[in-house]
């Protein structure tokens, strides 16, 4: 067959079968929309059926939202077998509708798939043909075929004899502002970290452009495809440094299918509180100190009072005197049940009423004559109950044991941190009491919910209150059923047969479970009621720019994952944050000792050679032995700099000279620069969150972590430290450029001359 012959046939063949693809999703999503539309239709029925119509709304909705989110690129290749049937490789799997349900196009997470990422010319792995197909909405654009069995002679006129070409038309490609998936690209090394087992601690280090966020999305959608049940009930979370950063990832998975994943910052993993505010690097250092964990409990230790030197409690025209002895007898006894401040405070209790009903029995039940006791059992307990419904006793109560929220404990202990912390750390995070929540507190708000516990008996009481309230509606509705069979068949004879053997609903069930099959059922996903329980255990955990999370925000994580399951991606070349860890073996020794699986990314997809070369100088001149990640390609276009008087104008020169026709340009700029710079750019305002859809956005280092522009204007660059000159050097994907008012920093200087 030459070369020439059937390039045509080979195209049509392809599109006649992404069409019949098309074809059969349309019907599914079809059929899911009518039956959704007739189970919402049902919305007057008994229990059961209101129950199946709930749960099918949510498999129908699930397989909408999946069939939508691959829409206009679901298959992208093909391979051929030495023996067997071809197989089409897409983003989720479809079957016939035969009656062995037939496999149309194979889940690219499927065993059977894994040829497609890993065969070589080497190891062909029972391959003779890969073929990459690539399109534009549902039409077919391009075939690039690879032959893994050089035996066979047959060929297409669509051969690539690099291999190399659908990913480096991936790699030049216009950025759009969101991370697209790579599913069509994924590499053997990378392959191996999608598809590793669930269980434990899996580090992938690697340095910008290395694709190691991409990787760690799709082990997501792979680790929810392999586990599906587990992952399910238990959700995966993914952690990512910024807002930003979680809009830019945000359509990755819902391309591969996939939406039931909560992604956070470390901002939004305390329910109630969501924030962005940054503290000071000085404020935040303090709180992210394991250390800060034996504070807070020392804290609370404090908040569990002795009297002062006694309190006086007026009871049935008596004084008694709760004096330190008697309370710090209490309070040990307390303390001894090893439970969280709120949840023990219940034991406190019971110490305090039991004291005072001991001091009240011996004063009105002693013998004066004998001294002994005239009072039993039934008189000791009314003087108990008579005590507890004193509000004197339960004022003395709050005072000495408080019900603390773990918000109030974190905000006094800010506003006066004195005598817990050394002068400079106390000075570093005193602020007055605010509303204003920062990133580094929520860890803070974690350890406080922690050590303080929650006190449910009041939530019990209004549930059972509730509960009560529901069997007496319930009652009613059946005595109302009993009594409308009574009036029905009250003028049948007493041996009708017809009255004796008809059963109403009175007959087969008690207003109790009558009222139980009537609760309303929690229909959130996972992932939903994940995002509003503090406590809730994730089936895994991916945490993103990982090097940067203080200690205080890996205890927060930890308790989210007992099972330690999790991938760990960073690079702690980038640490930058002044809390972050930065070490691998000081995140994880505390929790798993030596038990984790480390892994690098070495290739560089992202940064061109001629920039890779400048920013790895920048970091060599401060560690020698640094090592960069390979760059895969180079673009011809050399770095550049310029000098200036004029930082705003010349800003928007260059602006206007690297914004592309398509695709996306980056200024990286100090903060203290955003305003005048924002002044001069339309439509870039200074401050607010960035979108990162628009042509050009304004960004500082840390807020650049993990993104990636087609241009990059780095702006003064002296201000920043290596590790964030180093990320703001590597966003660029073809050109960059240096503006500064300052002298360049040598190791930068000397690298662009």
């Amino acid at each position: 067959m030459s070369n020439t012959e059937f390039p045509d046939d080979e195209l049509r063949q392809e599109q006649e079968f992404i069409d019949g693809l098309y074809a059969r999703v349309d019907a599914l999503r079809g059929d899911a929309e009518v039956s959704v539309t007739e189970a919402l239709a049902q919305g007057n029925t008994p229990m059961q059926a209101r129950l199946e119509r709930d749960i099918l709304v949510a498999e129908r909705s699930g397989l909408l939202a999946a069939l939508n989110a691959v829409d206009g690129s679901l298959c992208f290749g093909r391979i051929d077998p030495v023996s067997g049937d071809t197989h089409h490789i897409g983003r989720i799997g479809l079957r016939a509708d035969d009656a062995e349900r037939t496999p149309v196009l194979i889940d690219w997470r499927a065993d059977v798939a894994r040829p497609f990422y890993l065969a070589t010319g080497h190891t062909p792995m029972g391959l003779r043909r890969r073929r990459h197909i690539s399109t534009e909405g549902r039409r077919v654009t391009a075939l690039h075929d690879e032959i893994l069995d050089l035996g066979d002679e047959t060929r297409t006129g669509h051969e690539d004899p690099t291999g190399d070409a659908v990913l480096l038309a991936a790699l030049n490609s216009a950025r759009t502002g969101r991370m697209g998936d790579i599913v069509r690209t994924i590499q053997a090394d990378q392959d191996r970290i999608i598809r590793a087992p669930h269980r434990g601690v899996m580090v992938v280090e690697g340095g910008p452009g290395t694709g190691k966020t991409a990787v760690a999305l799709h082990r997501a959608a792979y680790l929810l495809y392999e586990h599906r049940e587990l992952l399910a009930r238990r959700a995966v979370l993914i952690v990512g440094p910024n807002p930003a950063f979680l809009g830019y990832i945000g359509e990755v998975l819902p391309s591969l299918g996939e939406t039931g994943v909560l992604l956070a910052t470390v901002g939004e993993l305390f329910p109630g509180v969501k924030t962005t505010r940054a503290d000071t690097p000085e404020a935040a250092a303090v709180k992210g100190r394991a250390e800060m964990a034996d504070v807070l409990a020392e804290v609370v230790r404090d908040r569990q009072a002795l009297p002062d030197p006694v309190i006086a409690i007026e009871h049935d025209r008596e004084i008694l005197m709760l004096d330190d002895g008697l309370v710090n007898v209490a309070r040990e006894r307390t303390r001894a049940a090893k439970l969280p401040h709120n949840a023990a405070r219940e034991h406190f209790e019971g110490h305090i009423l039991n004291a005072l009903t001991d001091m009240v029995a011996e004063r009105i039940g002693t013998d004066p004559y004998d001294g002994s006791n005239l009072l039993d059992p039934s008189d000791i307990t009314q003087i108990r109950d008579e005590l507890a419904e004193n509000p004197e006793v339960w004022s003395a109560i709050d005072r000495l044991w408080p019900r603390i929220t773990p918000q109030r404990l974190v905000a006094d202990f800010l506003a006066a941190p004195e005598g817990h912390l050394p002068d400079a750390d106390a000075a570093a995070v005193r602020r007055p009491v605010t509303r204003h929540w920062t990133v580094s507190d929520v860890p803070l708000l974690d350890e406080a919910a922690e050590l303080l516990g929650e006190d449910d008996r009041p939530a019990r009481e209004r549930a059972e209150r509730e509960r009560q309230t529901q069997i007496a509606f319930a009652q009613g509705v059946l005595d109302v059923s009993y009594a409308s069979r009574t009036f029905e068949f009250e003028d049948k004879e007493d041996d009708d047969p017809e009255s004796s053997e008809v059963l109403s609903a009175h007959d087969i069930i008690d207003a109790e479970r009558f009222a139980e099959r009537h609760e309303e059922e929690d229909h959130r996903s996972a992932a939903e009621r994940a995002a509003a329980d503090r406590t809730w255990a994730f089936g895994h955990i991916i945490v993103d720019e990982a090097q940067e999370l203080s200690p205080m925000a890996w205890r927060l994580l930890m308790r989210r994952s007992p099972t330690r399951s999790m991938t760990l991606v960073g690079d702690p070349a980038q640490t930058s944050e002044a809390g972050g860890v930065g070490s691998w073996a000081d995140i994880l020794s505390p929790y798993v000792e030596d038990r984790w699986e480390h892994t690098r990314l070495g290739v560089n997809y992202r940064t061109p050679a001629e920039i890779m070369d400048v920013a790895a100088a920048v970091v060599r001149a401060e560690h020698p032995g640094f090592a960069p990640p390979s760059s895969v390609r180079s673009t011809g276009v050399a770095p550049w700099a310029r000098a200036t008087d004029d930082l705003p104008g010349a800003v928007a020169q260059a602006v206007a000279e690297l914004t592309p026709a398509e695709g996306r340009l980056a200024v990286i700029a100090p903060r203290e620069t955003h305003r005048a710079l924002a002044a001069r750019l339309d439509g870039v305002t200074a401050g607010a969150e960035p979108d990162l859809t628009h042509d050009v956005v304004l960004l500082d280092p840390r807020q650049a972590k993990g993104l990636e522009f087609d241009s990059v204007l780095v702006v003064e660059p002296g201000r920043y430290g290596t590790s964030d000159l180093y990320v703001a050097l590597t966003r660029a994907t073809q050109r960059l450029g240096v503006l500064h008012t300052e002298p360049l920093p040598k190791p930068l200087a000397d690298a662009l001359a």
